[in-house]
């Protein structure tokens, strides 16, 4: 019998205790499941080190980036949409319902069918679907500090879609180069991509970096500035990945290694998760991680 460990965020927008069962009936039609709650930030870290065949997480991408940082050598990873955005899950292809998510990673379960991926490393701390340096961090920043609702969820897209614009109207809409990309040159931001899309808007994907691949290594896109002018441009390229090759970004496709160097601190983010501020950064892919259930 599998022994599936079952980590369950209770404070993710999705999560109810009604889908946390059907999810249990689900997985154990695969196995002998066990359910832990996370408790605090950190924790799910340490419950994905126990010993089981299988671990299966349910709750939003911070859930599955700190389950990522504490999964045990060699033990295949399942993740459930739970979240408001669950990048993460979503780009492995499993449907936004968990319920039905869970019927399929439970039948990937039984078949022993999993995915080998890449993960990403900022400064040693794993990450999924991306990272950032800039405004998107930035974003992320003032997003946390809205606090949670009364039921403990997180704001959503549209809050997100709000702060970003807050932080570049703070900057009026004005963001020159405040980083050196080795190897690529000069920026104002950075976004590193581990796969397509680098996020969602609700249902819309965002496909800032459409050539990234969970199998292969982590791709760059660096607006080299933002200004009035070139916002709409710099815009359409970040969300759809199309646009002409031109100065205004700096791009790289499956690269094993980059090191950031910015004039000033600022804000690192990795699978939405603030970091804090940096002055240097060393972003690295670690090729063929984990085994994934799809």
């Amino acid at each position: 019998m599998t022994d599936v460990l079952l980590i369950v965020n209770p404070f993710a927008s999705s999560v109810t205790e009604q889908r946390v069962r059907s999810v249990e009936a689900s997985l154990g039609r695969a196995g002998e499941v066990k359910t832990v709650l996370t408790e605090r930030p950190g924790h799910a870290t340490e419950l994905a080190a126990a010993d089981a065949d299988a671990v299966v997480v349910f709750g939003g991408d911070g859930a599955v980036n700190e389950v990522l940082n504490g999964l045990a050598e060699g033990v295949p990873l399942g993740a459930l949409p739970g979240g408001g955005t669950s990048v993460f899950a979503r780009a492995l292809g499993l449907p936004r319902d968990p319920g039905v998510a869970a019927e399929q990673v439970a039948e990937a379960i039984g078949a022993g069918r999993t995915r080998r991926i890449t993960l990403g490393r900022v400064d040693g701390r794993r990450f999924g679907f991306s990272a950032g340096v800039g405004f998107d961090a930035a974003t992320v920043r003032r997003v946390d500090a809205l606090g949670r609702a009364q039921d403990g969820k997180r704001p959503g897209d549209l809050a997100f879609a709000y702060e970003l614009v807050r932080v570049l109207a703070a900057e009026r809409f004005k963001l020159e180069p405040a980083l050196e990309v080795s190897g690529l040159g000069r920026a104002a931001a950075v976004f590193v991509a581990n796969c397509d899309p680098y996020t969602y808007a609700g249902a819309i994907q965002l496909h800032v970096a459409p050539e990234a691949r969970f199998e292969l290594g982590l791709d760059l896109v660096a607006p080299v500035s933002v200004s009035a002018r070139t916002l709409p441009r710099v815009a359409r390229r970040l969300v759809t990945g199309k646009g002409p090759e031109t100065e205004d970004v700096l791009y790289a496709h499956d690269i094993d290694r980059i090191e950031i160097a910015c004039d000033r601190p600022l804000p690192l983010q990795a699978d939405g998760e603030d970091l804090g501020d940096v002055e240097h950064v060393v972003i690295e892919a670690e090729r063929d991680a984990v085994g994934v259930f799809v």
